[in-house]
């Protein structure tokens, strides 16, 4: 059985002292006087256990600790919460018990206002409607409607990059399609006007120039090999006609040498204005002499055998500048618009 535990002694008070005044500053009422309480065992409830509890002097119970522990565990949460969500904190209000906890003016002492715990972590458009998470809700997809708006404004502006992009290559490469048609097209122009000019400058010198022979057949070309030459290769042009055919001054200029040449035969050879020579062989006869001044197409002498020979035919050799070497008759020949 619990036994009464003894009174508690009077506070000790200086001799001089004003009871009134006694402790800090004011008088305060929770610190006394006190009446002397002699608990009886009638007055007090029967103690179960080993533990007993004291009786709060103040008034402050159990209860209010717990409540402004979970009160500042609130306020605690609805900060977080704010800083989280991007909202303010909103204020709450807290009962006198825990204003008075912490004592009036102390630091310590939370700020409060007037706005109930049943607001705490929520903003006033979820108070209005009723529903926080609701409002969450809402705000989330809002926020995600937003991301996917600028996530397609992204995507369209790099398509329509990609498109111009598209667009300037297209049209570089038509433009450079069209400069090369363009500078083909001007080639070609210059080409054919090159061409045109060639032809009427070859007419033109066609009416100065003309073939030997009239009626022949090309039985010998420059350069073929055999041991009837003594340079062992062709060295002139052989237009084949019956003997006694008429043969014709090339191109106007004075003839040089006209007689027999041993391997040649009786050969007449025509000085051209530009020191050209031009040797015919194997004449059957010769119908010019030396420093007579020729024209195009005058006759000079007539197709043989003579000299080197396998049968009746015109030998023309030409020798630029009058130089010992022979060049090739035939391309000469179509350099002066003629096709023999």
């Amino acid at each position: 059985m619990a036994s009464n535990p003894p009174a508690p002694e009077a506070p000790f008070a200086p001799a001089g002292t004003d009871p009134e005044t006694f402790a800090y500053g004011a008088y305060g009422t929770d610190e006394g006087p006190w009446e002397e309480w002699n608990p009886t065992e009638e007055s007090l409830p029967p103690v179960r256990g080993r533990h007993r509890v004291a009786k709060q002097r103040n008034g402050f119970k159990r209860s209010s600790t717990v409540l402004g522990v979970g009160v500042m565990a609130a306020v605690g949460a609805g900060g977080m919460a704010s800083a989280n969500t991007g909202k303010p904190p909103v204020s709450i209000s807290l009962p006198d018990s825990v204003t008075h906890f912490f004592g009036e003016g102390s630091p310590d002492a939370p700020k409060t206002t007037a706005t109930g715990l049943s607001k705490v972590g929520v903003t006033s458009e979820s108070a209005d409607s009723g529903d926080a998470g609701e409002a969450l809700r809402n705000r989330i997809m809002a926020q995600a409607d937003q991301q996917q708006s600028k996530a397609d404004s992204k995507a369209t502006a790099a398509a329509l990059a990609a498109a111009e992009k598209q667009t300037s290559d297209a049209a570089a490469k038509a433009e450079k399609d069209a400069a090369a048609k363009a500078a083909a097209a001007q080639q070609k122009a210059e080409a054919d006007a090159k061409k045109a000019a060639e032809a009427k400058r070859l007419a033109e010198l066609a009416k100065q120039y003309q073939l030997p022979v009239v009626s022949y057949t090309i039985t010998g070309t420059f350069g073929q090999p055999g041991a009837m030459w003594s340079s062992g290769y062709h060295t002139g042009l052989d237009f084949a006609a019956p003997t006694g055919t008429l043969i014709k001054a090339v191109h106007s200029g004075t003839v040089t040498e006209a007689g027999w040449a041993g391997a040649y035969g009786y050969r007449t050879v025509v000085t051209l204005d530009d020191g050209t020579e031009l040797w015919f062989c194997h004449q059957s006869s010769i119908n010019v002499s030396v420093g007579q001044k020729v024209s195009t197409g005058e006759v000079i002498g007539r197709v043989g055998a003579t000299g080197n020979v396998t049968g009746p035919h015109l030998h023309l050799e030409v020798h630029p500048d009058g130089q010992a070497t022979a060049i090739d008759p035939a391309p000469w020949l179509r350099d002066k618009g003629l096709n023999p």
